[in-house]
């Protein structure tokens, strides 16, 4: 299973790889020759994409490394790094498309250059761009649902942002075609908010899975329902989670009745890990802490689980040497 999750992830980054050299290629030779600013514009976001399509893939291969002494969950967040790599390079693409754009605008304004509008084919170009992303964002984004792969969800929606930009680019060439010469590098303008907003988007994903920003309360509810169902847990308590690139491990502490002996109560923990690590797909491992039931944890809500679990988290301060 892992194996083919790690085929589809590294088919996922090839493919948008492939693809994007040629566009980058295409679009920024026509944006030049064509005097177009918005599918110049569109030519370097799609030369972004071939920079970080490569960490991505380099990030992905290292994450695929087995287990050791100095990781023993595995390398599986290398995936949210990669995440993050991409974001910043979304967020960096979009500074310079505006920069640009803007600067377009402003000579145009001042009248230190002129323009009657594109090369007819920079139209078709984009149109092009629109089709290839339509399959793309489509393809690639069953390929995430697949995966659960963090990498894959980033480029995917990083497709979906090229389908907007390219309808942008688009508009932007066919007005500025038709006497409006200024919409072109408007349109530039717009695709640079439209990637800055996907960069930031990406970005506070991955960085939530570094954080460890879990249990969601979907995952807590999961949870506390399985928990109902084994024998001898009287209580849920606290419920404390990490994320490790596609897996997750889990902290729980349940209460029992306190006149059991450590043996049974051992097996009751053991039941709580069977049963969470043979229903949850994604689980890689679970600890079980137990002690006596109290009234205190009695009926107590989801909402109380979770802040419980706050309030008993390690209050760590920093320290800082010379």
């Amino acid at each position: 299973m892992t194996k083919e999750r790690d085929r589809k992830s590294l088919l996922a980054i090839n493919l948008g790889l492939g693809i994007n050299i040629i566009l980058a290629f295409v679009k920024t030779i026509f944006g030049i020759l064509g005097h177009s600013p918005a599918l110049l514009a569109e030519g370097i976001n799609s030369t972004s994409d071939v920079a970080y399509y490569i960490a991505a893939s380099i990030f992905v291969r290292l994450a695929n490394k087995p287990a050791d002494r100095e990781h023993p969950y595995g390398h599986r967040q290398m995936e949210s790094i990669a995440s993050v790599v991409i974001g910043s390079f979304i967020v960096a693409t979009a500074v310079a498309v505006f920069w640009d754009a803007v600067d377009k605008v402003w000579d145009l304004a001042d009248g230190l250059v002129s323009s009657h509008g594109a090369h007819p084919f920079a139209l078709w170009v984009a149109l092009g761009t629109v089709i290839i992303k339509i399959f793309l964002s489509y393809y690639i984004r069953n390929l995430g649902r697949e995966t659960q792969n963090p990498v894959v969800d980033a480029l995917a929606y990083d497709h979906r942002n090229d389908i907007f930009s390219a309808l942008a680019a688009s508009i932007g060439i066919f007005l500025g075609q038709r006497g409006l010469p200024w919409v072109d590098p408007l349109a530039g303008a717009f695709v640079a908010f439209l990637i800055l907003r996907t960069g930031i988007f990406v970005l506070r994903e991955s960085s939530t899975d570094l954080m460890g920003v879990v249990p969601s309360r979907d995952l807590a509810e999961r949870i506390s329902f399985l928990l109902k169902s084994v024998q001898g847990v009287k209580q849920l308590e606290e419920i404390q989670a990490h994320r490790f690139g596609p897996h997750i491990v889990i902290n729980v502490t349940i209460g029992i009745d306190g006149a059991l002996s450590v043996q049974k109560g051992n097996l009751i923990a053991s039941r709580v890990e069977s049963k969470l690590l043979h229903s949850i797909s994604n689980l890689r491992r679970v600890h079980v802490h137990y002690h006596p039931a109290t009234k205190r944890h009695q009926n107590m809500t989801i909402e109380d689980i979770l802040e419980e679990s706050q309030k008993n988290a390690s209050p760590y301060q920093p320290e800082y040497y010379e």
